[in-house]
């Protein structure tokens, strides 16, 4: 049965195969055939002379009206029929209809009297016409016009029975084909029909099988639903984890950064740094955990903004020098004068990868040197790109240990990574981070010879601002965008300051009084825009500005998270800058906030267009009688006035001074009571308005209360506090007699 079977099988496929041979040669046969035809085929010709005829009869028309002499000539109408009459026999003379035509005696005559009536019509209505259009040359044409009317209708005509044999024969054709291809189909059904009997039985065979996979597939299916469930669980859980973490312990590092401010011994120091790395290292493995899973879930976003790559590679610089001293490494970084000033990136992310490359450069380095380069260069598909390029003198690695070099916990030298600590996520997150942003990283090494790595991204660089406009008088207009800035400043008088500052230079301006404040205007401000810059004070109550800047580092949302910061800080130290960078400050402004100083720093963020560079304040101003130079600052007086009137300036040094009597009360009770963090804290506030209203006796008293506070005796810090108090009437003197009275005395007769 099996033999029988098979044997019928294999009739039935033969048959088959000879029969589509068959199919397949006579169809192409008939295609060819067909092809022929309509190839050779004047189907259009008859449209193509019906439109020559029928132009020719309103040409005809146009022309017996301009020629009869009863309105004046309409010379438009009649060279529009003219033009489109010569184009309409000018497509009679194309390839195909004259291959079709123009054997014919009739098309050649009627085409020869065309052209010589063209020849003279074209003196009057041709391109370049040599003699007017008039009636009189016009009635001298009008009757060879006229005679071409036969000649043109027997070439229509003709043409009409050309094609109608063509279609005649072309009919005939189609029919036998036709017949022949029913008879193969008859054929060719037959066969199939007795295939798919056959082929029955194996479909229900198929059937159950496909019953089969699906219920595997779906499965399948579940387990991946399964999967991904888990995953991202898992990535919302470290998420939340990473973050339920990092509150309590943003609060510990915003208690260990208090602690700093007090008065210690050095063995006390040395402890509270061991535990301030300890907390940074700790953070350091959070933010790495929270970034992970936040790729793997694909909810890692960038937020691009004009980035100045020099400035940027100069904050990279302060951060990293530090670390290559204490291992004696030389560390260069270069820039090719190539690369542009600015462009379009996330400067969060792109520090963060050059961070660890340079990081991981002076880790695995003993000696020599660690250089950076950044370059342009041409990408594979011609886009220029940006490539950071961080080459050591370190250890190097074998091809084994470059092979596994981005895969996740794996470390290079595990023996070295366990002392210097690590998650052996970092690569990893560098390389996803520059893939995100649309470029990679490669590694070439060799064990002894050191390393390099390659970190290139797309360049894209920020457009040259327009030059500013000139209104009328020669007033300059500021072309710079208005930013919503958030300013977290616990004095008041330093809050009317900035607002007086911001809003001369049309920005919008909004105020916390402390650093939790802060971090919840950030985090919580839905259903408004974002802030473009947040402007944040060192020493506030409840959460000073570092521990808000890490707090806000870590939202989980990444656009609140990765809004730029600016410290606002009466310390000048380099310490004190560097702890401001370490915890994710963009930038840092000592008092007095000069227009100069702000308008800087918002252009290092936000470009040229960000902010309208503020002229520099005079070097000297004129003495004023009675004033004492040792009392006012007149160089930040003369730069307060640029951001507000005197008024508004005097106003606000009037406000302070009133306030002076229940500082120095805060003072006094500071000292009373053994409270030097307090009295550094009042001290440290006093100081910071001073400074911006150009109180200079004043500031500089305070400045020696904050410096003082863990050191000096008490009656010497007394001594401060009570001079802080005696400049206070000594100082209004000084500022009524340097023109800034209180309001009240100016408005007085």
């Amino acid at each position: 049965m099996r033999p029988w079977r098979g044997t019928w099988l294999s009739v039935i496929g033969a048959g088959l195969a000879i029969a589509l041979v068959a199919v397949a040669l006579v169809q192409g046969r008939q295609a060819t055939l067909l092809n022929e035809t309509v190839k050779t085929g004047d189907d259009y010709v008859v449209l193509t002379v019906y439109q020559a005829e029928t132009e020719y009869l309103r040409l005809r028309n146009e022309w017996q009206r301009a020629a009869d002499g009863v309105r004046p000539i309409d010379r438009e109408a009649l060279q529009l029929r003219y033009d489109i009459w010569v184009s309409r026999m000018g497509l009679l003379r194309n390839e195909r209809t004259s291959g079709a035509l123009f054997a014919q005696p009739v098309f050649r005559d009627t085409l020869t009297r065309v052209d010589g009536f063209l020849a003279q019509a074209d003196r009057m209505l041709g391109e370049k016409p040599t003699q007017p259009l008039s009636r009189d040359g016009l009635a001298q044409l009008l009757p060879e016009l006229e005679s071409l009317g036969v000649p043109i209708h027997g070439v229509s005509l003709h043409a009409a029975h050309h094609v109608g044999d063509q279609l005649a024969r072309r009919n005939l054709a189609v029919r036998q084909h036709n017949q022949v291809g029913i008879g193969l189909t008859v054929f060719l059904s037959a066969l199939t029909l007795a295939f798919a009997l056959l082929a029955l039985r194996q479909m229900r065979q198929l059937e159950q099988r496909h019953d089969a996979l699906e219920e595997l597939a779906a499965s399948l299916r579940q387990a991946r639903r399964d999967a991904e469930t888990a995953s991202d669980a898992k990535s919302v859980f470290l998420a939340n984890m990473s973050h339920e973490i990092r509150t309590p312990f943003h609060g510990l590092m915003g208690m260990l950064s208090l602690l700093r401010e007090t008065g210690l011994n050095p063995k006390q120091i040395d402890y509270l740094r061991t535990a301030t790395e300890s907390a940074d290292h700790l953070l350091a493995i959070l933010n790495d955990i929270l970034d992970m899973s936040q790729l793997e879930s694909g909810r890692m976003t960038l937020t691009p903004a004009p980035v100045d790559l020099r400035s940027m590679l100069r904050d990279v610089e302060a951060l990293m020098r530090p670390q290559a001293n204490a291992k004696h490494l030389a560390l260069h970084l270069d820039t090719d004068p190539a690369v542009p000033e600015a462009v379009m990136a996330d400067p969060t992310r792109v520090k963060q990868v050059v961070f660890n490359l340079l990081s991981n450069a002076i880790k695995f380095s003993d000696r020599g040197a660690v250089v950076l380069d950044l370059r342009q260069r041409e990408g594979p598909n011609g886009v220029p790109e940006l490539e950071f390029v961080v080459s050591d003198t370190g250890i190097g690695m074998d091809e084994a240990t470059l092979a596994s070099l981005f895969h996740r916990f794996m470390q290079g030298d595990s023996s070295r990574s366990r002392r210097h600590g690590g998650t052996g996520l970092g690569l990893e997150i560098s390389r996803n981070l520059a893939r995100l942003m649309g470029g990679d990283i490669t590694a070439r090494s060799k064990p002894g010879e050191g390393s390099t790595f390659s970190f290139r991204m797309p360049l894209h660089p920020v457009a040259e601002p327009a030059p500013p406009a000139r209104a009328a008088g020669g007033e300059r207009v500021a072309p710079h965008r208005p930013l919503r800035v958030l300013v977290a400043e616990d004095h008041p008088v330093n809050r009317q300051y900035m607002a007086a500052l911001l809003e001369s230079m049309g920005h919008e301006a909004h105020f916390t009084a402390n650093g939790q404040e802060a971090v919840d205007a950030v985090q919580h401000r839905r259903g408004a825009p974002p802030f473009d810059v947040v402007l944040m004070d060192l020493h506030m109550p409840v959460l000073d500005g570092v521990g808000a800047t890490r707090a806000i580092r870590a939202l989980p949302d990444r656009s609140a998270a990765t809004v730029p910061i600016v410290a606002l800080t009466a310390d000048a130290f380099s310490e004190t800058r560097d702890r401001c960078l370490v915890a994710g400050m963009n930038d840092f402004l000592t008092k007095p906030v000069s227009p100069q100083k702000l308008s800087a720093s918002l252009r290092r963020l936000f470009g040229p267009q960000a902010a309208e560079p503020a002229p520099e304040p005079a070097r000297h101003t004129p003495p004023v009688p009675g004033g004492a130079p040792a009392l006012l600052d007149d160089a930040a007086i003369a730069s307060a006035l640029q951001a507000m009137p005197r008024e508004r300036l005097a106003a606000m040094i009037h406000a302070f001074l009133d306030q002076g009597p229940q500082t120095a009360q805060r003072l006094r009770a500071a000292v009373r009571d053994a409270q030097p963090l307090e009295l550094r804290v009042n001290a440290h506030a006093a100081r910071g308005a001073a400074l911006n209203l150009g109180l200079a006796a004043l500031a500089s008293t305070a400045e020696a209360l904050h410096e003082g506070a863990s050191h000096l005796p008490a009656h010497e810090i007394a001594r401060h506090v009570q001079r802080f108090e005696d400049l206070l009437p000594a100082t209004r003197q000084a500022a009524t007699a340097a023109g800034l009275a209180p309001p009240a005395a100016a408005a007085a007769p």
